[in-house]
């Protein structure tokens, strides 16, 4: 199954403006949150089917871009 494009959506008619996973309604805090309490991303997923592994892998890969990525120039 292809990823959505993009990854991530915002509405404030939905959710009040929280980003979620394209196509759901599950917001991506829930996935940081899960991992923060110590939980799997089976588990993760267990609990959210309409995210695959995939989409969420690719959602933490952003993430991850994000948290490595060298600080500008001055």
């Amino acid at each position: 199954m292809p990823l959505p494009d993009p990854l991530i959506t915002t509405s404030p008619r939905r959710l009040g403006g929280t980003p979620v996973f394209s196509g759901t309604r599950v917001p991506v805090q829930s996935l940081i949150e899960y991992l923060e309490a110590g939980d799997t991303l089976d588990i993760f997923l267990d609990e959210f089917p309409s995210v695959t592994r995939e989409h969420a892998i690719a959602v933490l890969e952003i993430a991850k871009r994000a948290l490595i990525a060298p600080a500008p120039a001055a």
